[in-house]
């Protein structure tokens, strides 16, 4: 995963106003710091995306995202 999908993802999820927000503010334990301070650091955005999904209670079944149509 790209830190460009994350942030789809969390766009997504959150909508684009609270994504931003949330990766901006919101602890992640896992890392102690923030996603956006994770991700700056060199983590792995999958994994900065786990963890963020875990600390909001995301479903199974959207923290792949919504399904897209692949180009032509």
């Amino acid at each position: 995963m790209r830190a460009s999908e994350f942030r789809r993802l969390m766009e997504e999820e959150f909508g684009p106003a609270r994504a931003g927000l949330m990766a901006d503010t919101l602890h992640l334990p896992g890392f102690d710091a923030t996603a956006s301070d994770a991700l700056a650091t060199g983590a792995d955005p999958r994994e900065v995306w786990r963890e963020m999904c875990d600390l909001n209670g995301v479903p199974e079944s959207r923290r792949l995202g919504r399904d897209i149509p692949p180009r032509r």
